[in-house]
């Protein structure tokens, strides 16, 4: 829920980043060059999973079976509301940690504040939704730095535990493996109508309230032995985290759009070619490794798979053998609405993702 005295009665923070959530990310090829290594790196046999896999926390191993996972993540604001922007902030960094299938423990904030443009008092709110998260996760906002910066950012350094029985990663899946997503998609686009001004009013509550959801359900599925992979859809889209997952395993994934659930309002944005800039950067890095089977919109198809999502759902493997106890363990979350699979894993071929009608 909104901060009823939140000063963003009168100040948009969308209005002060160029970029939203997210779709602040870097592209995945630029991102590529950067993270390109000449040094000479010290092993650490402890190291469960560090910089050599592109998977959503390093981990390690502390001894007697288990792990400390760390994370972060920031951006700039992805709605105009400052109590919201840390709530949602703060979700998407936590989600990194249940995305291992690990428990987090605690959170310290990253904090980059305008101090000329825009009340200390709004940056004010932003912790307090930070700390409202934290609660809901029930773990503290123990600390933190700020900076006086050019634009808003907010984000969280987050730390976790688990059984190193427990851990999840995304290069882990097998062939003939279900896959399954517990969020819609299309918030980049909604939150894109926002930044210019046209989204309808009724569609902001829904749109705020799945991207401040914690993907607490990341916790359970890591005690279950048949789930076999899992990541969390945020920056590069549906489409660039499941090429990141396939290619991890050296497999290839069979995508079945018509099954994949889209956010309410969407392609009524979509009709009027409302689609955030990063879209096109994360069509641009991976076109390559996508087909489309014939009746499938692409031109549709193009504007959601890649669209960047700001803590977006928990995608997961499970041996086909296992559906029926994923598909309860859905029900039982409240989560009925996305017991389809929305795709397999299947033998690597030219290439990475086919998506299917």
């Amino acid at each position: 829920m909104t901060n009823e005295n939140s000063l963003t009665d009168t100040i948009k923070l969308t209005q002060y980043s160029r970029g939203a959530g997210c779709g602040c990310k870097i592209a995945p090829k630029v991102l590529e060059e950067i993270l390109q290594n000449n040094v000479q790196v010290i092993a650490d046999k402890n190291l469960l999973v560090g910089n050599s896999t592109n998977d959503d926390a390093a981990v390690y191993d502390i001894g007697n079976g288990r792990a400390v996972i760390s994370t972060t993540d920031f951006f700039m604001p992805i709605v105009d509301d400052a109590f919201d922007f840390g709530r949602i902030a703060s979700a998407n960094a936590i989600s990194d940690v249940y995305a291992m299938g690990g428990k987090p423990l605690m959170a310290i904030a990253v904090l980059g504040w305008p101090v000329e443009k825009l009340p200390v008092a709004l940056a004010q709110q932003v912790l307090n939704g930070a700390r409202a998260i934290c609660a809901a996760a029930g773990i503290p906002l123990a600390g933190g730095h700020s900076i006086d910066s050019a634009e808003p950012i907010f984000g969280l350094a987050v730390t976790g535990l688990i059984e190193i029985e427990h851990l999840k990663k995304n290069n882990t899946a097998e062939e003939g493996d279900l896959l399954f997503l517990t969020k819609p998609i299309g918030v980049g686009i909604l939150s894109t109508a926002q930044k210019r001004g046209v989204i309808n009013s009724e569609h902001i509550p829904a749109m705020i309230d799945q991207m401040a959801a914690l993907n607490s359900i990341g916790e359970l599925l890591g005690t279950m032995n048949t789930v076999t992979a899992m990541t969390d859809v945020t920056g590069f889209g549906l489409m660039g985290h499941l090429i990141e997952m396939a290619e991890g395993a050296s497999l290839s994934a069979e995508l079945y759009y018509s099954k994949i659930q889209v956010a309410d309002g969407v392609r009524e944005y979509l009709s009027q070619h409302i689609v955030p800039d990063a879209t096109f950067r994360n069509w641009n890095s991976y076109s390559t490794k996508v087909s489309f089977e014939k009746g499938v919109n692409v031109m549709e198809a193009f504007s959601l798979l890649p669209d960047p999502q700001t803590n977006g759902g928990i995608l997961f493997s499970v041996k086909e053998t296992a559906a029926g106890g994923i598909i309860a363990l859905l029900q039982q979350k409240g989560l009925q609405q996305y017991i389809e699979p929305i795709g397999r894993f299947v033998a690597k071929t030219e290439k990475t993702v086919l998506v299917k009608n």
